[in-house]
């Protein structure tokens, strides 16, 4: 890069108190928020809505970028990372994982969702299984191709950690195919997928043959499947925006100052929006989910936990009469 282009001590400092404030501003609601998720989608994945299986996945997914943000946080505001390479990598790593987890969950939830405004009668219990293989299958994916971002950093330094990573040497053309097939793949695809759920969603709830015939249920399907786009276009559109050029500023193409700096600067805001969605995701649980407000709210609190004890001590009674 070129130094006298921008001071880099200048630019760390910078991009330091970015991180470091909102991910602290981001940990505790997204912990309290996932647990509290995790929580109510185990305890009552048979009385909610068919997606909660994808609900189930997205909030694990944040919950693991969220347990992650303490050792970010220190490094940060500490400027060194005492931790091992290896935990730097891994770190550097789920950050990632989570983010396109989440693209790609969200993307099910709204095809999901989708298809049972337009076919309500073609979901069957059974279809919970196909579900199940989806969420795996996504799972595998997404840590297959996640892995290229820790293995295109060198860790020589270990004072260093994530973006500060230097990269491995590699032709310019695959990166170039890297870079756009992470564009496709991971973003622009399930992006056209929510447009596209969004769209039918809107429609046929609009018809006058459509199956909800309650306009509340109707609004509560049509916020569903808005909340999971606005979440997407929120947290993803931004900084899938700026990666590319990101990528460019950081390479030694020569490139106009004020470009690279300008691209600088707001690459880690647009990496904390990413980010972001660990906490706006239990947000939207709550405001489209009938069974989750239910259940977190003050009358139904307490027999929540009550009913998590019946149920514990049944299986448990259960399970001792199996072994007598």
């Amino acid at each position: 890069m070129n130094n006298s282009c921008l001071n880099e001590t200048i630019m760390k400092e910078y991009q330091h108190h970015i991180y470091a404030a909102i991910y602290s501003i981001i940990l505790v609601p997204g912990l309290i928020g996932n647990v509290l998720a995790l929580w109510v989608f185990h305890i009552y994945i048979k009385e909610t809505k068919k997606a909660v299986i994808f609900m189930i996945n997205l909030a694990m997914a944040d919950l693991l970028q969220v347990l992650s943000l303490p050792l970010r946080i220190y490094y940060y505001l500490n400027h060194s990372w005492p931790f091992g390479q290896f935990l730097c990598m891994f770190c550097f790593y789920l950050k990632y994982v989570n983010m396109y987890a989440s693209i790609v969950f969200l993307a099910w939830i709204s095809v999901r969702r989708c298809r049972l405004i337009i076919y309500p009668l073609h979901y069957q219990s059974s279809k919970r299984n196909l579900d199940r293989v989806l969420c795996a299958g996504s799972w595998l994916i997404v840590c297959l191709g996640c892995l290229a971002f820790p293995l295109l950093r060198r860790g020589e330094t270990p004072q260093h950690c994530f973006s500060e990573l230097p990269m491995v040497a590699m032709a310019p053309t695959h990166k170039l195919l890297l870079l756009v097939a992470a564009e496709l793949l991971g973003f622009f695809l399930p992006l056209g997928v929510v447009v596209r759920c969004t769209w039918l969603t809107a429609g046929s709830l609009r018809e006058k043959n459509c199956a909800l015939h309650d306009s509340g249920e109707k609004r509560k399907a049509l916020k569903m499947v808005l909340s999971c786009a606005g979440v997407f276009v929120l947290c993803f559109v931004p900084y899938h925006v700026t990666f590319p050029m990101h990528f460019l500023a950081k390479s030694s193409v020569e490139i106009d100052c004020s470009f690279r700096r300008a691209v600088l600067h707001s690459h880690p805001v647009t990496l904390c929006l990413a980010s972001l969605n660990s906490c706006l995701d239990p947000i939207m649980y709550y405001f489209t989910t009938d069974e989750f407000k239910r259940r977190l709210s003050r009358p139904e609190l307490p027999d929540s936990l009550h009913l998590h004890r019946r149920t514990s001590a049944s299986n448990s009674e259960k399970k001792s009469y199996l072994i007598l």
